[in-house]
């Protein structure tokens, strides 16, 4: 197979919020120099006027300002309902503040000083959430009654709620299993809602985002001079979570020796920082996301077994969008309601003919897929009722993979009744890379999935990385 092309780096609107001028020009060097488009702001207030004409992918705002702090601003953020992500800049780290921030729709806090490297990897991390349309921050809030947060009257997702009912309670660790764009996270937003922490923290970590060193680092803090960019101290995100919930989403990109650490923590509720013979202690609910088949994970030797067993006292499954295609019509209703929300229009429908098509289609990107598709159509609509004909080129059928790939002699993408999903899948993957000659970002957008997905799905398959693309593996 052609060999694939790196991923992009995300660029995105940007506002800098900082009454220090120097340092304000400076992290609008480094972020305009990275090609985002960038504004500065010297004020909350300031911010507060420029926001409801412009809107901003991600708001940098530093903690300590005078007239409104970076808290209060965070806050007024929250109550205007603008959805950018915020990080938080400060000299004056400490878990309450930083705790404050994140419950206020805060994404992340960066620590003064930090080096241009830091800064631009937040900011990836910041616009990758916004690009995956999560418009809650990393510490969610449980205003909203958890029932309502699941939308589906299958008899899958009834059983589904019925299990997070009888689970979350009990403060146990759970692990959430399931393809990836399910809705992984909206389930762990809901096991936390309804269990007796729901006023307490849910600290949030995307473990794929990260390298093994930054990722010790994020989850347990580390101290200053641990390591060579480690000029200040860092609380982690077990601290940060004590009281209340941590979420390690997609747990099984962890590598081995980090593991270790983890199953202590969830067996003696004990950790040190990085750089610390201190030990801490917490108490902290675990929950864990993963798209992977983990028992395969164990067996093949890449994923703990004792770990495996701390991790799932209650496992959950969320089921395949194909699964529970009855949930459709209501799904599309939504998303074609909070897409016209953002854009400030009437909501669109979709007929009869659109909505058999939508609901016969097996949608390799789950939810995520069928979100994304709404918000195009929704965007790109010539009238007020979709047809079926309007969706039809924007859907990635089987048969249409199968001329794609026609090419190929060997006849790897021809599919056949009987054929095992998984096999289709693999195929149909594998089709679509050689239809954009390997292009990692164009057959993950096609596919309606991520490109880390993407790369997780090959690596299965057994396609090695080298030098930042995928090759089939000897």
């Amino acid at each position: 197979m052609t060999m694939l092309a790196s991923a992009p780096t995300l660029t995105g609107r940007i506002l800098v919020v900082d009454d220090n001028a120097r340092a304000r020009q400076s992290m609008c060097d480094v972020l305009r120099h990275a090609g985002n488009d960038v504004q500065m702001c010297a004020s909350a207030i300031e911010a507060l006027q420029k926001l409801p004409s412009q809107e901003f992918d991600l708001i940098l705002t530093d903690l300590q300002m005078p007239g409104m702090d970076g808290l209060q601003f965070i806050r007024a953020l929250q109550d205007r309902k603008i959805d950018s992500q915020v990080v938080m800049v400060t000299a004056f780290a400490s878990v309450s503040s930083a705790v404050e921030a994140m419950r206020h729709g805060a994404l992340d806090y960066l620590e003064k000083p930090f080096d241009a490297d830091q800064l631009e990897q937040l900011v990836q991390r910041a616009l990758a959430r916004g690009r995956r349309g999560a418009a809650h921050s990393a510490v969610t809030s449980s205003s909203q009654p958890w029932h309502s947060m699941m939308i589906g009257t299958s008899s899958a997702m009834q059983r589904l709620r019925s299990q997070i009912a009888v689970a979350a309670p009990t403060g146990e660790t759970v692990l959430i299993s399931g393809e990836s764009g399910t809705g992984k996270e909206l389930v762990a937003r809901c096991v936390h809602a309804a269990s007796g922490r729901a006023t307490k923290a849910l600290v949030s970590l995307n473990c794929p985002a990260l390298s093994p060193q930054l990722m010790e680092s994020e989850l347990f803090g580390h101290e200053r001079g641990a390591f060579t960019s480690a000029d200040a101290p860092r609380v982690g995100r077990f601290e940060l979570a004590d009281g209340g919930t941590i979420l390690l989403d997609e747990i099984t990109e962890i590598e081995l020796p980090l593991q270790a650490k983890l199953l202590r923590v969830l067996q003696e509720k004990s950790f040190e920082r990085v750089g610390s013979s201190e030990t801490l202690e917490v108490d902290v609910r675990v929950i864990a996301t993963t798209n992977r088949e983990i028992r395969q994970e164990v067996v093949a030797g890449r994923f703990r077994q004792d770990l495996f067993y701390r991790l799932a006292v209650v496992p959950l499954v969320v089921p395949a969008l194909r699964d529970r295609r009855e949930d459709v019509p209501l799904l599309v209703e939504h998303f074609l309601g909070a897409a016209a929300v953002r854009l400030e229009r009437s909501p669109i429908t979709v007929d009869r003919a659109a909505s058999d098509l939508l609901c016969s289609y097996h949608w390799p990107g789950n939810v995520r897929e069928l979100e994304n598709l709404m918000t195009r159509a929704s965007i790109l609509a010539t009238s007020e009722k979709l047809s079926a004909d309007d969706l039809r080129s924007w859907l990635l059928e089987p048969e249409a993979m199968h001329s794609a790939g026609s090419g190929n002699s060997s006849g790897e993408s021809e599919l056949q009744a009987g054929m095992k999903l998984e096999d289709m899948e693999r195929r149909l993957i594998e089709a679509t890379l050689d239809h954009y000659e390997g292009h990692r970002a164009r057959a993950a957008q096609a596919l309606g999935i991520g490109i880390r997905t993407l790369s997780n799905k090959l690596r299965q398959y057994g396609y090695a990385p080298r030098a930042r693309s995928f090759v089939r593996a000897a």
